[in-house]
């Protein structure tokens, strides 16, 4: 494939040519053009004007020379040139779209340069006592190698003196406010206990600030650290559910359920995060699950009641809401034993109290 694409029809437009063209129209063009635009002719004043426009006329009529010369026939057919055009036309939108691109690419550059790497430019104010640190902000960002110690503010006019660290990580430089940095000694081990400690202290702060998917991102770090940390599981779950990721909070809830399935927290969640799948079979089997393990709880058997009717399971419904107003539940129960009550039993015993039939066998 070439470089670029000829455009046949910006040359007919330099040379006043109509297609179909051969060899000798562009030759007798090209003559026209050079009597009209030759700088010996041209005003005081424009000869350069004419000198570059006559260059572009003869490359423009080298190239068409040499397509009539390939073309059968030894002529370029109208329709050649509208394939020509439009393969131009093309190739520049594609070469403004690249253009653009770049543009916004390296303006994103230099905006995160402002943004994470303002002293880059600089000489540090500091030296560097200690190589290798991270920044327990975004414990992600694993270890860094620290460039450079910088001061802003000046104490003398009442500006507070501020300390930052110009860190180079995986993924880019970072500055970062020195009093974040916790510096890395090599020669002892990173206890999971210590990397749990920061991912959690992150992500709480994450999802503090509303940032929840950050927070479910640094969640699975300390997961990995400590696979059956209660804790970690609990709080991943809310993270992803919070963040509207609901497969990976079904994931988790699965995760907590199998480390510490003898409460009925995990059950619960699940149960939650089922039912906003839409997945009720599932939700009432983890409501159930969490009932059981609870069996004081009204709330819990009032959701298994209330999953069992959207399955319009009648008789096990029932069961359960009465559980619940056993145990205490509100007046919201008596509307759904009312639901319950209004669905068509399911056979069995039931059907035969209600047929004659079944009267007549009672009393045989």
């Amino acid at each position: 494939m070439p470089g670029a694409v000829l455009d046949i029809e910006q040359h007919l437009l330099l040379l006043e040519l109509e297609p179909p063209f051969g060899v000798r129209d562009v030759q007798l063009a090209r003559r026209r053009m050079a009597k009209r635009w030759h700088p010996d002719i041209a005003p005081a004043g424009r000869q350069f004007e004419h000198e570059r426009h006559l260059k572009a006329i003869n490359e423009a009529a080298d190239q068409l020379v040499r397509l009539a010369e390939t073309s059968r026939g030894g002529k370029v057919s109208r329709n050649a040139v509208k394939v020509s055009a439009a393969a131009a036309r093309q190739a520049r939108e594609e070469a403004g779209r690249r253009a653009y691109e770049a543009e916004q690419r390296a303006r994103e550059q230099a905006a995160d340069r402002a943004k994470n790497d303002p002293f880059g430019s600089r000489v540090p104010d500091h030296s560097v006592v200690h190589r290798y640190a991270r920044c327990l902000s975004y414990p992600e960002w694993g270890v860094g190698t620290v460039e450079g110690i910088y001061f802003t503010g000046d104490s003398e006019v009442g500006q507070d003196v501020q300390q930052w660290a110009r860190v180079k990580f995986s993924h880019g430089i970072r500055t970062v406010p020195a009093g974040s940095m916790k510096f890395v000694d090599f020669s002892k081990p990173d206890p999971a206990s210590e990397r749990v400690e920061r991912f959690m202290t992150a992500a709480q702060r994450a999802m503090a600030e509303g940032e929840y998917e950050l927070a479910a991102k640094r969640l699975v770090y300390a997961r990995d650290a400590e696979p059956k940390n209660v804790g970690v599981l609990r709080l991943m779950t809310l993270a992803f559910w919070q963040a509207s990721n609901l497969e990976a909070a079904a994931r988790a809830a699965r995760d907590w359920a199998r480390v510490d399935g003898e409460r009925p927290a995990a059950h619960r969640f699940a149960a939650r995060i089922y039912e906003d799948m839409g997945a009720i079979d599932l939700a009432e089997e983890a409501a159930s699950r969490a009932a059981e393990r609870g069996p004081n709880d009204p709330s819990a058997w009032e959701r298994v009641g209330r999953l069992r009717l959207a399955l319009l399971d009648r008789e096990r419904s029932l069961q359960a809401l009465e559980r619940a107003l056993e145990l205490g539940a509100n007046g919201e129960v008596s509307d759904l034993v009312k639901q319950a009550l209004a669905l068509e039993p399911r056979g069995g015993v039931a059907t035969r109290e209600c047929s004659p039939r079944g009267k007549r066998s009672s009393r045989a």
